[in-house]
């Protein structure tokens, strides 16, 4: 971005004329020039929320972009399909992209920066350096993906460098990733405050994912027994039932029943960890991944 394209769209964040009025969004590939916007609307005294996102953005999503808005003068938006969070075998090659029709949204909800860099922007020939969280990435996603908060962790803290807001936001439904992050913030005095902001769910109850996108009509409909064995969850807890072997035994002879699902893990832990409890005494996250056909869904729902 050139000097007076950052100026004018400063100018134009402090006088309001973006705010409440749809706008094209100024779109950056060079991590340097987000930068510097990002930083010349900070000195200017505006607030700053950045969205990180990988594309194929749905309402979760402009959920999250909306509460930046809500918040901050200037709106980022990054749109990056993240190589290193993709273990060999997952679906880096065919995850869905459609960079037009994501800035059309963004423009409807008032977003102001797009930040959509090449894979050589964020990775460059010779990068060795990783973030490691610890036993914190090792559990639930991290058991069955390795490698994944590694790679989640390491890109989040580019952008955060590349762009330095003052808050950015997260989507309920990545539970853990929302826990990696933070961990991350806090040993590393990162300078953000990180917003997490509750799961969109479809009609049905389908918790808002890109991924939805590869499941058939079937599928589609067992998909939504994932919320529904939350959903039960959260209902025995309310007529009394505390035990946790006894409400998992319950999700999943559900889940058993339903046609094509997968059920990879059912965990209960207390809110805000990784923790398992085996009786629901308090706040309590209950975290499930299953596949549906080939598709792997994660969600989860506070209980108690």
């Amino acid at each position: 971005m050139r000097a007076n394209a950052i100026n004018d769209l400063g100018a134009a964040v402090r006088t309001g004329q973006r705010k409440g009025a749809a706008a094209t969004p100024q779109v950056v590939s060079a991590g340097t020039s987000l930068r510097e916007a990002v930083l010349a609307a900070r000195a200017a005294g505006d607030t700053v929320g950045l969205v990180p996102t990988m594309g194929a953005l749905h309402e979760g999503h402009l959920s999250l972009v909306d509460a930046a808005r809500t918040e901050c003068d200037l709106t980022v938006v990054s749109i990056f399909v993240n190589p290193s969070q993709f273990s060999p075998q997952e679906d880096f090659a065919r995850y869905p992209r459609d960079l037009d029709r994501d800035l059309s949204l963004l423009e409807e909800h008032g977003c102001d920066l797009v930040f959509a860099p090449a894979v050589e922007e964020m990775y460059r020939s010779g990068d060795t350096t990783t973030i490691d969280v610890g036993p914190l990435a090792e559990a639930l996603e991290g058991k069955s993906r390795p490698t994944h908060f590694r790679g989640v962790a390491t890109v989040v803290m580019k952008l955060f460098q590349f762009a330095p807001a003052g808050y950015a936001y997260f989507g309920q439904k990545d539970y853990q990733q929302t826990l990696v992050v933070e961990q991350m913030v806090r040993d590393l005095a990162v300078p953000i405050e990180i917003r997490v902001c509750p799961t969109v769910r479809e009609p049905d109850g389908l918790a808002m994912s890109s991924r939805n996108a590869y499941l058939s009509g079937g599928e589609r409909r067992s998909a939504a027994q994932l919320s529904q064995s939350l959903r039960l969850a959260e209902q025995l807890v309310a007529s009394g039932e505390h035990d946790v072997a006894a409400i998992r035994a319950k999700m999943e002879e559900l889940l058993r029943r339903t046609d094509g699902v997968d059920l990879e893990y059912v965990a209960f832990v207390a809110d805000g960890t990784i923790t398992p409890v085996t009786t629901i005494n308090g706040p309590t996250v209950v975290a499930l991944a299953a596949k549906i056909g080939k598709t792997r869904l994660i969600d989860n729902l506070r209980i108690g």
